[in-house]
């Protein structure tokens, strides 16, 4: 009888782990890749690793008559961990960084750690089988090193709302509003969020950003995405700046862990 009882609990476990993975697989998504964000929460108890594989930039400048090309790496990393059913903590950080700058036949490097952040996102209950909606609080503490680091804290509100055409495709826009030294800035990421096949997904998105005393820049983006299974996935994407003082190019890979 003994055995038999530690059978059931074994299969009692087993299914629940393989229920627990299926719900994983429907309504929990990493927010990587892109700018914007989704608006699924991390399960209670569960962490979210998201981490870059790396994130690489490609600048090209005149100076003072002369070209300068800039290349930098960035192995930019996030974490979330489920507070309650509609709320998540997120920590993250800049990573390690390396930076290659070419002017006028001369070349530096530099290298060094980026800014950690500490968010705090909230899922909101539209009641809408179609509409999911999230809220993001953020604080960017400027800690990493020269040429890493956004120099002063940045302290940012969020939104995010996603809309579902179809199972194929998905429409959205993210919306962040920040303040940094008095400074004020606005930025909005409309996004398309394409499912391709069970495994395979993809996204593009344009994003608009506008800080005062400074001139917009304008980018667009796209990138797959491949679900190894409910708790890891694949991703890579690719993105040209348009104008303004963004990066020409910035791209790379990633990979993000639910455990």
């Amino acid at each position: 009888m003994g055995m038999t009882m530690k059978k059931i609990f074994k299969i009692t476990v087993i299914c629940s782990a393989l229920t627990s993975a299926h719900v994983f697989a429907q309504d929990f998504s990493f927010d990587r890749p892109g700018t914007g964000f989704g608006t699924s929460i991390t399960p209670v108890g569960h962490l979210a690793w998201e981490q870059s594989l790396p994130t690489v930039s490609y600048s090209k400048s005149t100076i003072n008559n002369g070209l300068q090309n800039i290349v930098s790496l960035q192995g930019d990393m996030e974490f979330r961990t489920g507070l309650t059913k509609n709320t998540e903590l997120q920590l993250g950080f800049g990573g390690p960084g390396w930076i290659k700058t070419t002017s006028q036949g001369k070349k530096t490097t530099d290298h060094g750690l980026g800014d950690v952040s500490v968010g705090i996102k909230h899922a909101v209950d539209l009641n809408d089988n179609r509409m999911s909606m999230a809220l993001l609080g953020q604080v960017v503490v400027a800690t990493g090193n020269d040429q890493f680091t956004a120099e002063d804290n940045i302290y940012a509100v969020s939104s995010s709302v996603q809309y579902a055409q179809n199972d194929i495709l998905t429409t959205g826009i993210t919306m962040r509003y920040e303040m940094q030294n008095h400074d004020f800035a606005v930025t909005a990421v409309p996004t398309l969020s394409y499912q391709l096949s069970k495994k395979w997904s993809g996204y593009s998105e344009f994003v608009y950003r506008k800080q005062e005393s400074e001139a917009s820049q304008t980018s667009l983006a796209t990138g797959i995405i491949y679900a190894v299974n409910s708790r890891m996935q694949l991703d890579a994407s690719v993105g040209v700046g348009l104008g303004g003082d963004v990066p020409d190019y910035k791209g790379g890979l990633g990979v993000s862990f639910l455990f």
